[in-house]
């Protein structure tokens, strides 16, 4: 069976078969024994981005009770999604992280793990409890590596290309829209990708852009 643990950059959670270059967990469990997911898919604001190997720990995936393992095509798909590196398994990207909200001025001072969790995943918890609707930007204002919405699909604009999603990895590129699309990336995540942090994207992204 597979199961329902793919994120995609809208931070839904699908079954879907490719798994992608990145686990993470939404702070705790939110499946049931059967290993389906309950109505609510979160369990706090600890919303984070880890490796898929670290220090040879190996894991049953959805075991009774214990975190709800979830997987990303990409770190540039977790941070749209409302996720943030983790400062165990991923602590030099999650420092250069929150360097680059720093640099922004999201935070005077230097935040917590759990400020920073506050304001990104409480803004996805925000819009997908009360489905509010995604902010429209103009798309050349957008930094490179977020994502955002057009005819009905998700993109990553990387200078002037716009890359179509898949859970696979980039399918195809296009020229950028012209003016506003539909912002998916989190407001305080779209700081960090201006003040410089580049998340690791799919290899696919790569064969696309050369």
């Amino acid at each position: 069976m597979t199961l329902q643990n793919r994120v995609d950059p809208f931070g839904k959670i699908h079954a879907a078969p490719s798994r992608g270059l990145f686990m993470g967990n939404r702070g705790g469990c939110f499946h049931r024994d059967d290993q389906t997911l309950k109505p609510t898919h979160w369990s706090s604001r600890q919303w984070i981005i880890c490796v898929l190997e670290f220090k040879g720990r190996r894991r049953k995936l959805m075991q009774p009770g214990l975190y709800t393992e979830l997987f990303f095509m990409d770190e540039a798909t977790a941070l749209a999604a409302g996720h943030r590196p983790c400062f165990e398994c991923r602590r030099a990207e999650a420092l250069a992280f929150r360097a680059a909200l720093m640099t922004r001025k999201v935070f005077e001072d230097e935040p917590s793990a759990s400020e920073i969790d506050s304001l990104i995943a409480g803004e996805m918890q925000a819009r997908i409890r009360h489905n509010l609707p995604l902010a429209f930007i103009d798309a050349l204002t957008l930094p490179d590596a977020a994502m955002f919405e057009h005819q009905g699909k998700a993109w990553l604009k990387w200078q002037d290309t716009a890359f179509a999603w898949s859970f696979s990895g980039y399918e195809g590129a296009m020229a950028l829209p012209r003016g506003p699309v539909k912002c998916l990336t989190p407001s305080a995540t779209l700081e960090a990708l201006r003040g410089g942090y580049l998340p690791t994207l799919h290899p696919s992204f790569n064969r696309l852009a050369a």
